[in-house]
């Protein structure tokens, strides 16, 4: 499926690129006017995880086998979902590149970079799709955190809405983020004869940056949203940043990706 893996990835590249512009023709809320950018970046990125976050889910449900031997046997809509994906990260890599200096973005580039070398080597080899959807599970925690963002960037918190998405967010962060990361790195300790050297070095360490990236993601967003609220202490707002949001000075690191934090 390599050609049609390929031309499916370059379809999705163009349809959120497309959304990217499409969104300027769209009015962005008075209280995320300093960052329109930001705000319609993260809406893509909303989309996409909610998208892809869910048909893994639903396809792990409906096809356990995929788990169960993520390297071989899958249904085609199954590549269909990790190109869709790849083709997302490459349209945000642009997006960023256009809308931010080098130095501002490279961690998140360069996290789409082994991000896309991993989708790639699924497509190109219609191998290791299962285990790339199983990576697809994190984007149920990436819903949560564009959507608490969101609610940062227009300054909704403190709000009902936010306590939600701020629980939602540790809770699924869990459940989808660190079990999944978990599960990934003991497969891959124990099937590593099986996978490319280059493709054990590239995962492994992706695994490794992404979970130590998440425990403190979760500490902080438990601090901030939930001990400091319960001391009656005021929830800290969003402080206008192009790579970053903040916490106060602690940065909240957007999450997009199946391997990382950000979208």
């Amino acid at each position: 499926m390599a050609p049609s893996g390929l031309l499916l990835t370059a379809v999705s590249f163009f349809a959120f690129r497309g959304m990217h512009w499409g969104l300027r023709l769209l009015p962005t809320p008075g209280s995320a006017a300093q960052d329109r950018w930001k705000w319609r970046n993260i809406c893509v990125s909303l989309v996409h995880s909610l998208l892809t976050g869910t048909g893994a889910m639903v396809g792990l449900l409906l096809y356990p086998q995929m788990a169960a031997n993520p390297l071989h046997g899958h249904p085609p809509w199954a590549l269909v979902l990790v190109a869709v994906s790849e083709g997302y990260f490459l349209a945000d890599g642009v997006d960023m590149l256009w809308n931010q200096t080098l130095g501002q973005a490279w961690e998140i580039l360069c996290h789409h970079l082994v991000v896309v070398s991993c989708f790639s080597t699924a497509i190109l080899s219609s191998h290791f799709v299962g285990l790339s959807l199983v990576c697809l599970l994190v984007e149920l925690n990436s819903s949560c955190l564009h959507l608490r963002e969101l609610l940062l960037l227009s300054h909704q918190a403190p709000s009902l809405a936010f306590s939600v998405a701020s629980w939602a967010t540790l809770v699924t962060l869990v459940l989808f983020r660190l079990i999944p990361i978990g599960w990934m790195s003991l497969w891959l300790i124990q099937q590593h004869h099986q996978v490319p050297p280059a493709l054990v070095v590239v995962s492994g360490t992706g695994l490794a940056t992404v979970g130590a990236m998440s425990i403190i993601l979760g500490v902080r967003i438990f601090v901030s949203d939930v001990l400091q609220s319960r001391s009656h202490s005021p929830i800290p707002r969003y402080k206008e940043t192009r790579g970053t949001g903040t916490c106060d000075s602690e940065p909240v690191t957007r999450d997009d990706s199946p391997l990382s934090l950000k979208d």
